[in-house]
């Protein structure tokens, strides 16, 4: 045990930054925010222990049942739309695409866009009297996406923005899982009789469920603390219609000035996404031991 110490106790000054960097950024802050949450705290008022009743508020809240709704419409709406897209994409692209590594390019493109350029540039092609995509809809006798007084428009609208903004992501996630895919198991199952549809099923599917449920892991979290395409787009409205929760945390917490219920609406983010994670990295296990057998 002595000499463990001894071999340890070098390293301790080279190892105390990184502590002391996750405790100022992550543990001390996290913690405030558990405190927080158990208070009711507003500017100009000092701090009083409420307990769990802003949890409860929050829970019961009219506005955060909607937003939480919405959250959830979007979430189940862009992340398995853009799964199937970007899964259709990564199976193209492995198949000898021509011209592949332009158009990986062009597919990467929107992944190295500010999302405030994007949400103006999206705003400018969808604008309900000149947009260019408004125009073009009109002359087909489509209707066009009235996002800025429709809410629902607003949503199908927010939708296909976030998926245009991270189908990059999981794009290149499938992509490389596809192409580690061994070849010899597609010779293999072409001597065997398969058809195209049988190893896709019975090949390229199995081998690539890991590499989908961590996509659909990593789009999850993301898509369910979705803010910035909303602020930017919609900021909420109109009426608040269009909300999402982490839009409803910054509306109690900068407009409302409500703390204490900010707080407790972070911390339900967190549990949320941590449910979440654990129920995927259970089924990324569960495949992972699966093929190994």
């Amino acid at each position: 045990m002595r000499s463990n110490t001894k071999t340890i106790a070098p390293a301790v000054p080279f190892l105390a930054p990184v502590h002391i960097l996750i405790l100022s950024v992550i543990v001390i802050p996290s913690l405030y925010v558990v405190w927080l949450s158990l208070n009711s705290s507003t500017f100009g008022q000092s701090a009083t222990f409420v307990g769990f009743d802003n949890y409860i508020r929050t829970l019961t809240d009219p506005a955060f049942l909607h937003a939480l709704g919405n959250t959830v419409l979007i979430v189940v709406f862009a992340v398995h739309l853009e799964l199937a897209i970007g899964l259709g994409m990564a199976l193209l692209f492995a198949s000898g695409l021509p011209f592949r590594r332009i158009l990986l390019v062009a597919v990467l493109a929107p992944y190295a866009v500010s999302e405030v350029i994007a949400v103006a540039m999206w705003r400018f092609l969808f604008d309900p009297d000149v947009g260019p995509v408004t125009v073009a809809l009109a002359s087909l006798g489509l209707p066009a996406l009235d996002w800025s007084f429709e809410p629902s428009h607003a949503l199908v609208m927010i939708g296909l923005l976030t998926i245009w903004l991270h189908l990059p992501f999981t794009f290149i996630i499938l992509y490389a899982a596809r192409l580690a895919i061994p070849k010899d198991l597609y010779e293999a199952a072409r001597i065997d009789g398969a058809t195209p549809y049988a190893a896709f099923r019975h090949v390229t599917m199995p081998l690539l469920g890991p590499a989908i449920v961590v996509a659909l892991l990593f789009r999850y979290i993301f898509a369910f603390r979705i803010f910035s395409e909303v602020w930017l787009m919609t900021q909420g409205g109109p009426a608040r219609s269009t909300e999402v929760v982490a839009v409803y945390l910054y509306q109690e917490a900068f407009r409302f000035n409500a703390f204490g219920t900010a707080a407790a609406t972070a911390w339900i983010m967190v549990v949320a996404s941590l449910i979440l994670a654990a129920g995927y990295v259970f089924l990324l296990r569960k495949q992972v031991v699966g093929n190994a057998h």
